[in-house]
């Protein structure tokens, strides 16, 4: 799977209101209706583009059809994204006993934890202005025309 192609799925709203739909959990395409508050004929074109691009993947239960996240493509896309941003700065633990290596503990901790949201944001924030850019160029895009040529 090219990340081209997970960029173009990436690029329309609805496809994205899609995939935040299905960060809970697994859901039917009448759920995916409901909530979206669109057609189904169009909610199922949106999750076809979203399978193909490996983002979404379909299980099938009688009558109904299940989407849910392809969470292996997300972690590769952020392991991508990550090279675009800059280094993590190094944590340093100073050696401690007792009650001091539980404060200097607690306080990695917190580090971490600020460093990972921040981390959370940088991605959120370029992988918006990935797609936006992507939303822009396929927009630029000769449209096809379609009917008959005379």
């Amino acid at each position: 799977m090219a990340h081209d192609d997970i960029f173009s799925a990436l690029a329309d709203p609805t496809r994205r209101q899609l995939l935040q739909s299905l960060r809970a959990e697994s859901r039917s395409v009448g759920s995916l209706v409901e909530s979206l508050g669109v057609s189904q004929p169009t909610v199922s074109k949106h999750l076809k583009v979203l399978r193909e691009a490996g983002l979404v993947s379909m299980r099938a239960d009688g009558q109904r059809r299940y989407y849910a996240l392809e969470l292996p493509t997300f972690t590769s896309l952020q392991e991508w994204l990550e090279a675009f941003l800059p280094p993590a700065p190094a944590l340093a633990l100073v050696p401690a006993a007792g009650a001091e290596l539980d404060a200097a503990h607690h306080e990695v901790s917190h580090q971490a934890t600020a460093a990972a949201q921040q981390l959370g944001r940088s991605v959120g924030r370029g992988l918006e202005q990935v797609t936006g850019r992507a939303q822009d160029f396929l927009e630029r895009l000769p449209k096809p025309k379609f009917g008959r040529k005379r």
